[in-house]
């Protein structure tokens, strides 16, 4: 071999040398940089995974609390329909005494008034079945001096108004029970709704 081929023989096996541990050092860079890469995607897909539970964790309890909302409000508008319909009833009650009962009822409640002399006024219905001793029962029974207007008071449906001048005390059983609401209700919630 000539001293040109040898020369060429070490040159080509320091290239080759060289060229293998270039190979070697960038496999090497290449390794550290796909482990590097798979560790970031490992802590990615963790922090992805730790966050898609707690959002899902969210999402179940939102959507407990939505339930639990929605079932409190329907067994409230459930309670309410049912206090509604129980006042109904009570008014419907009132409403349709017997003739006596029904007097009896307003002279009961015309003793809670504070004035106590007017003119009463009753429905057309209430006046065609009024007692013919209504004023005398009524003076007797509720300490009212009071005359009775023959001309019916559309103003209401049951009970009576007693107008002494510009005042005028509404007694109609459904103002009764609306001005008496929240107690009215809250007897009604009692009686209907025991725990």
């Amino acid at each position: 071999m000539s001293s040109g081929e040898k020369i060429l023989s070490v040159i080509r096996t320091d290239s080759e040398q060289n060229i293998a541990q270039m190979q070697a050092e960038n496999k090497a860079k290449c390794e550290a940089i796909l482990n590097r890469a798979r560790q970031q995607a490992e802590e990615i897909r963790s922090r992805a995974e730790q966050k898609k539970t707690e959002q899902t964790t969210r999402l179940k309890k939102s959507c407990q609390s939505r339930r639990e909302l929605e079932k409190r409000n329907m067994i409230l508008r459930a309670k309410r329909a049912a206090i509604n319909d129980a006042i109904a009833d009570i008014l419907d009650y009132m409403e349709h005494l017997d003739d006596k009962e029904y007097f009896e009822l307003i002279y009961r409640l015309a003793a809670t008034l504070a004035v106590k002399e007017g003119e009463v006024l009753l429905n057309a219905k209430d006046l065609g079945r009024v007692p013919a001793d209504f004023i005398q029962q009524l003076r007797k029974k509720s300490g009212i001096r009071a005359t009775l207007c023959t001309v019916p008071y559309d103003g209401i449906d049951s009970g009576f108004v007693l107008r002494n001048g510009d005042i005028e005390e509404n007694m109609s059983f459904s103002a009764l029970l609306a001005e008496r609401r929240e107690a009215v209700e809250d007897i009604v919630n009692r009686e209907l709704f025991k725990d």
